[in-house]
């Protein structure tokens, strides 16, 4: 008699084949049977569910929240049940004890997570990374969790001071640097990881360590994965040089022999860009493969974000750092309001520029409504604004002020130059490319992509109405057998006898993503955009249930994934 057996469901298998009608049966935490199979001492019945394997999101930043959340939320939500964190050059090991704060900070910055949140939250109990990865494995966690050896704590931790302002490594600074990802990847790292974009600076505003470290550096570090013959080589590009940076990546995955990963979007300053960065990777080692999100990648403009549209008016900055409801209680009154849409924008950086002013890429959800990420043109603030002969101000500040002040814009940063997800649908479609870049964890006030993978089954598998959808059995081995397979897990991803029994019970018809919101449940009260999901009937972590009808069972059989299997 089996441990468990799942009956009668519409299995998606992870391996792209079509769906089945079969019983799975489970022993211990792994899959014993696919088919027809006996009985079970615990039967589940899955008839007119979907069953498919465990999600597999490989870019994530719970390097702080690992160490007081058991259920790494909003992962655990929408079905994963591995993740990878370490990503973008960030983490928090090595680290020597003058340097935590620093590190906080420079998460802070480059992911928008609380300062506080993670000052309180994060029980220092390593140095090494060896001792970082025996510490996260000694708690108890629902789901799965590896990590990678992040270049920023690497160089500050050799080289101090020189090393976070990114000052030249020297050839000494290179081989301890060498010696300390081999150390991590000996331990059991699922890669080392970098950043080489602009975009992500310390909370003091300057540039990630190792964003302008040279080849011999990058190539010193990466002798490290050739002689270990481990891990992957991640990297968060600067988007305008992705073409370029192709080059030495290429070479790069050739020298060590080892999976390279970089990240690919679309930009509206070269809307075109991405397919150059893909004619060049057609052409480079095929252990090199673009990372991709799997829709646009949306900051949420909120009162209580990190980013609004009135960020750039004086009228409105003294009423910022006010409570969220004496902020509100201010913002209700009609001589603020008004003086805040009349107010003549102030001049920000770059970025600031094109987030606050930019109200074609603005789009509004009315009260009531489920945001959409395939918005049309017509939901804009300019369009809406150009309809009704308002301001775009007062059409931006209406919205947000909706649903008692709670109400927001989405403004798609990266993949929506064209107005459509036509050309992210290419580029998830492309051999070449993994599903990625969710970020859960990170981007608390900003960016809520956590729940990517509820969306991949509902928006391109099920409801898209603007374009052509994704088989439905494609966009589960996505999400599953590919991402396992680029960091060598090759125990998961497949609903196949003798896997580990990672597993979703879903209610397809049903499945559904909520609006994200802002809570306050980060230590010290940090905020934090969350969305949670309907549809999820079980999710299963080596054999156990750990979330049922998206509540945590109690049920803690995660485990630290030491290296690749």
């Amino acid at each position: 008699m089996h441990d468990v057996v799942i009956r009668g469901g519409n299995v998606v298998d992870g391996s792209g084949a079509p769906a089945v009608t079969a019983d799975i049966a489970i022993d211990g935490d792994r899959i014993s049977a696919v088919g027809r199979v006996g009985a079970g001492k615990r039967e589940i019945s899955a008839d007119g569910l979907l069953v498919t394997p465990g999600w597999v999101d490989v870019h994530t930043h719970y390097d702080g929240q690992i160490t007081w959340d058991p259920y790494l939320t909003p992962s655990s939500w929408h079905g994963v049940t591995s993740v990878v964190m370490g990503n973008c050059g960030v983490g928090f090991a090595p680290v020597l004890p003058e340097k935590r704060d620093w590190l906080i900070g420079l998460m802070e910055g480059v992911e928008d997570i609380p300062g506080a949140a993670l000052s309180e939250g994060i029980k220092w109990e390593w140095e090494t990374f060896p001792e970082y990865m025996k510490a996260i494995e000694s708690s108890p966690h629902a789901i799965d969790f590896g990590v990678q050896v992040p270049h920023g704590a690497v160089r500050a931790y050799v080289m101090g001071d020189r090393g976070a302002s990114n000052e030249t490594a020297t050839p000494a600074d290179i081989k301890a640097m060498a010696a300390l990802v081999e150390e991590g990847l000996h331990a059991g790292a699922l890669g080392f990881s970098t950043s080489r974009t602009l975009m992500h600076k310390s909370i003091d505003g300057v540039p990630v360590p190792g964003t302008f470290a040279g080849r011999d550096e990058l190539f010193g570090i990466g002798d490290a994965l050739r002689r270990s013959n481990k891990g992957v080589f991640q990297i968060a590009a600067q988007h305008e040089e992705v073409p370029s940076e192709l080059d030495w990546l290429d070479e790069l995955a050739q020298f060590t022999g080892r999976p390279m990963s970089f990240n690919l979007s679309q930009i509206d300053t070269d809307p075109q860009l991405w397919r150059r960065g893909l004619e060049r990777l057609e052409r480079a080692d095929s252990r090199v493969v673009a990372q991709v999100a799997g829709r646009g990648i949306g900051i949420i403009l909120c009162w209580e974000g990190t980013g609004h549209p009135f960020l750039n008016r004086a009228a409105y900055l003294p009423y910022h750092d006010l409570s969220p409801e004496a902020r509100l209680e201010q913002l209700r009154k009609p001589e603020v309001r008004a003086a805040i849409i009349n107010d003549a924008p102030m001049n920000l950086d770059d970025l600031g520029n094109f987030v606050t002013r930019s109200w074609q890429k603005m789009f509004v959800r009315s009260a009531g409504e489920v945001m959409s990420y395939e918005p049309p043109p017509e939901s804009s603030v300019a369009a809406i604004a150009q309809a009704t002969g308002r301001k775009p101000e007062e059409v931006a500040y209406d919205a947000l002020m909706e649903l008692d002040g709670r109400g927001s814009l989405y403004f798609p940063l990266f993949n929506y130059g064209s107005g459509s997800l036509d050309e992210q649908r290419e580029l998830l479609l492309h051999p070449r490319t993994r599903l990625g870049l969710s970020d859960g964890g990170a981007h608390c006030g900003a960016i809520c992509d956590g729940g990517m993978a509820t969306f991949m089954l509902t928006h391109w598998a099920r409801d898209r109405s603007r374009g052509e959808r994704i088989d439905l059995e494609k966009i589960v081995r996505m999400q599953t057998y590919e991402t396992a397979q680029l960091f060598g897990l090759g125990d998961r991803g497949l609903l196949k006898v003798g896997m580990k029994a990672d597993v979703n019970l879903i209610d397809y018809a049903a499945l559904a993503l909520e609006n994200p919101r802002m809570v306050y449940d980060l230590p010290t009260g940090g905020r934090r955009l969350v969305q949670r999901a309907r549809g999820y009937v079980a999710t299963m972590c080596s054999g156990e249930v750990i979330m049922s009808d998206g509540e945590p069972t109690g049920s803690l059989p995660g485990q630290l994934l030491r290296g690749a299997r």
